[in-house]
């Protein structure tokens, strides 16, 4: 137990000092929702309800002798018995399955949506970004919303008047900014957007999965803006995406939530790999996957296999194996240029190898005639490193994309034979030719 100094005589913060670092204290926040029927069915018992929970009491309606969070036919908890502080200039990444409460979580910090159970104590101003169009009003140009956001802060119009053209310049849409929102196309509802969360004065940054709309130069500014924002004006940044590299670019600390709990907190490495080490099981790494089938395309994938050098399949990998991809597809006319863009992503979806089937100078796909194919690559042993990896790939004819196939099968390198080990967090895992010669 830690003991705090009511004056700071022994040469430690004291208890006033340490609790003002944190700006959004939770405890024991929990928020469930009724399926189907919202209400007790009678006014009377409706307004008993109303009158204990506006006291802070339980609700005399409802049902006792079980595990509250628990569930039924007709509950379900969104978030269950949530502690959390978090300090001023933290960058917080909360990560998790869909469904997990990541967005009620953030609902409930922008006071969109109230809480069942728990308290929450916000110290400053908070700007949310969490659905497309949010805060904005439809008919209001881009400019209006800029001061309607503004004075919801707090702000005097002089305030935004000084901070109007870095918003606008930042958004890119100068042309469009005295065009009404209504005609905005999500990718530019969400440049202005971002541009006025991250501009205006608020002390707290909420950004929910909606920056996945931009592109990606976008994203790459969007994050670099709120690192800034962070580490040289001091701002809470909190931060949801299924983008496991953005979330390690930006955030230094990471929650995981499933199925409404907190289940690890910590650093953003470890919380990542705990998100990933629960998502990726055997049931969901798979050495095969097949496509839907339909006859009108000219040209489709039919299945995707990994196996190793001896064709066989398997979950899971050595790194000391080759594994080989194989391609079964299906031509029905001859596309003329038609080529494949491959890339080999790790589980947060970063490309780790990419070509195309017309650096060999084979040119294997263009002007194929008709008929079942099965084409094959091959990566050498002792190239990946431990983890989990899919296949991507594309097919275009230099001018149009015929197909892509987003995710492939999931498979998974381990290192248990050789010396190497999987502790090795690297993008490879080479095995080099040394030489050492005395001078």
């Amino acid at each position: 137990m830690e003991i705090l100094c009511r004056h700071d005589i022994c040469g430690k913060k004291t208890l006033k000092e340490k609790m003002s670092d944190t700006v959004i204290q939770i405890e024991h926040l929990s928020k469930m929702y009724r399926l189907g029927v919202i209400n007790n069915g009678v006014l009377f018992r409706d307004i008993q309800t109303w009158i204990a929970l506006k006291r802070g009491k339980e609700d005399p309606h409802s049902k006792i002798g079980e595990n509250k969070y628990s569930g039924d036919k007709d509950h379900f908890w969104a978030l269950k018995d949530i502690t959390l502080d978090i300090k001023q200039g933290d960058r917080l990444g909360i990560i998790g399955k869909n469904g997990a409460g990541k967005s009620t979580l953030l609902k409930i910090l922008s006071r969109i949506t109230t809480p069942t159970e728990g308290t929450i104590k916000i110290k400053g101003k908070v700007a949310s970004l969490l659905e497309v169009g949010t805060g904005f009003h439809q008919e209001l140009t881009g400019r209006e919303n800029i001061y309607l956001n503004g004075a919801i802060l707090g702000m005097k119009k002089r305030r935004i008047d000084e901070k109007m053209d870095s918003i606008i310049e930042f958004s890119g849409i100068e042309q469009h900014i005295d065009t009404p929102v209504k005609r905005y196309s999500s990718g530019m509802y969400v440049r202005l957007a971002f541009a006025v969360a991250a501009h205006l004065d608020s002390d707290i940054l909420i950004a929910d999965e909606v920056l996945a709309v931009g592109d990606a130069d976008f994203q790459k500014k969007a994050l670099g803006k709120m690192q800034d924002l962070s580490t040289g004006e001091g701002r809470t940044v909190l931060f949801v995406s299924h983008n496991m590299g953005a979330v390690k670019k930006l955030c230094e600390t990471g929650i995981v939530l499933v199925n409404g709990n907190i289940s690890f907190f910590g650093n953003i490495d470890d919380s990542i790999t705990k998100y990933t080490q629960s998502t990726t099981t055997q049931g969901v790494v798979s050495s095969e996957k097949n496509f839907d089938i339909v006859e009108s395309k000219p040209f489709q994938v039919e299945k995707i296999e990994i196996t190793n050098k001896d064709n066989l399949q398997a979950p899971v990998y050595e790194s000391m194996d080759d594994i080989k991809i194989r391609i079964h597809c299906i031509s029905r006319e001859q596309i003329p240029g038609l080529y494949c863009y491959f890339a080999l992503r790790r589980d947060d979806g970063f490309s780790l190898i990419v070509c195309d089937s017309k650096e060999d100078n084979l040119d294997i796909f263009n002007n194929i005639s008709s008929g079942r194919y099965c084409a094959e690559l091959e990566i050498p042993k002792s190239i990946l490193a431990p983890g989990d990896y899919y296949p991507y790939l594309s097919f275009s004819d230099g001018n149009t994309l015929i197909e892509s196939y987003l995710n492939g099968p999931t498979f998974r390198v381990v290192d248990t034979i050789s010396i190497r080990g999987n502790n090795r967090n690297a993008l490879t895992s080479l095995i080099l030719d040394w030489k050492i010669k005395k001078n």
